[in-house]
């Protein structure tokens, strides 16, 4: 059962979050890399959540057989098809697609939609040199169990890269038994303190510093399919309008938390989809900084 909250973590409040306001005249590029062949929609979903936080040009990394599709369906984004292994992964040879595109990118997410675990630690070994030391990194989903293995890959990133496990991720991180993983502010401590990252973990936020937050708002109806692309694609907004990481997963998880407590009168706590979330993103932002 999870713990209750640790009295040395600050609780993340709409309050909290007027005093620490994310800059407004600043949106740089966000990019996603994700959406193997059987699951594209993961990248709309962290894509048009990036958006939505603030992200002023959005590009997408993706399955060539889905690319136009995506392009139809998020037409404010470019798209660009990756190549895919017999099974349907994105190929390490993506790389070369994105040679001259990911450079440019201010934030850079990257999970969304992956699948072969293996194909993606080649993935990550070949792309991630390819992103800008001074970008912020996301990674989520497969991209976190590929990282397991290799907690150098992000080294170049130390203290500027966001992950944002669930529980099952988190044990991966950790080399662990998820059902271990019962003390989230604890967790996430460790794993950000493993991989100098910053960690949104079910509701508590740790940085390598030793800085904690917790956010109270989530509910059993953020655990549907495609929620956690949409909360990688928050932060990814959100570092896209130049927040730092903290700031980012800070504000990224109060909004996802906000979003999904704006539905529950709708859809209640089963019929809550993670595209529902998507849509009460921008309201929700604007109330924290009205």
């Amino acid at each position: 059962m999870p713990q209750p909250p640790s009295p040395d973590a600050t609780p993340i409040s709409s309050a909290l979050l007027r005093e620490w306001p994310v800059p407004a005249d600043d949106r740089g590029t966000a990019f996603v890399l994700g959406g193997a062949r059987t699951v594209p929609g993961a990248v709309l979903l962290t894509g048009t959540a990036a958006l939505r936080a603030g992200a002023g040009t959005l590009q997408l990394g993706a399955s060539e057989r889905h690319a136009v599709a995506l392009g139809v369906a998020v037409p404010e984004s470019s798209v660009f098809g990756l190549p895919e292994t017999a099974g349907g992964a994105i190929s390490r040879d993506a790389a070369d697609v994105l040679a001259d595109v990911l450079p440019q990118a201010r934030a850079v997410v990257i999970g969304p939609g992956l699948t072969d675990a293996d194909e993606t630690f080649a993935l990550l070994e070949r792309v991630l040199p390819l992103v800008s030391a001074d970008a912020r990194l996301v990674l989520d989903a497969f991209a976190l169990g590929a990282l397991s293995r290799q907690p150098a890959l992000v080294k170049s990133w130390a203290g500027h890269v966001v992950l944002s496990p669930n529980h099952v991720e988190a044990a991966f991180l950790l080399d662990r038994a998820k059902e271990e993983i019962d003390d989230y502010e604890r967790a996430a401590a460790e794993i950000a303190d493993r991989y100098q990252a910053v960690v949104t973990l079910m509701g508590a936020i740790a940085t390598p510093a030793g800085d904690l937050w917790v956010d109270g708002g989530g509910h059993i109806g953020l655990a549907t399919s495609g929620s956690g692309d949409v909360l990688a694609g928050l932060i990814g907004g959100f570092l896209a309008r130049a927040a730092d990481p903290a700031q980012a997963a800070c504000w990224a998880t109060h909004v996802h938390a906000m979003a999904g407590q704006r539905l529950i009168p709708r859809t209640g706590l089963t019929g809550l989809l993670a595209r529902d979330l998507v849509g009460e993103v921008g309201a929700v932002i604007s109330e924290l900084t009205a």
